[in-house]
């Protein structure tokens, strides 16, 4: 069964810098996407940053240009780099792969079960 694990989070202060990093495991034939999203206390989840397979990346709206997200296909990672820290990042950070269990079949959408990210002023 596939498996995304994540690292990376902890407790900072405002203007430092994390880097989280996923890697997924399991049966998986290829990857169609890796994405990160995070829910920060009293709001929905939303998406931070995307990359395609084929290297495309999308950014959510309103991330002042502080997120940067990288992926490795052939080796199921993807990993997101966070600059300048603000308390307002503090929430749950999740890494999301669509990811085909079979060469040639739609690909299905993986979560881990989140990172802490906590900053403090």
């Amino acid at each position: 069964q596939v498996q995304l694990v994540e690292s990376g989070g902890g407790l900072v202060q405002a203007g430092g810098s994390l880097r989280l990093s996923c890697v997924g495991s399991g049966r998986i034939s290829s990857v169609a996407a890796m994405a990160w999203y995070r829910q920060t206390p009293g709001s929905v989840r939303e998406l931070v940053a995307l990359v395609t397979s084929t290297g495309i990346k999308k950014y959510g709206d309103f991330m002042q240009g502080r997120f940067s997200i990288s992926g490795d296909n052939a080796k199921k990672t993807v990993s997101l780099q966070i600059d300048d820290l603000k308390p307002e990042d503090t929430g749950v950070y999740y890494c999301n792969m669509a990811l085909r269990e079979r060469a040639f079949t739609p690909a299905s959408p993986y979560w881990g079960q989140g990172t802490q990210v906590t900053v403090s002023s």
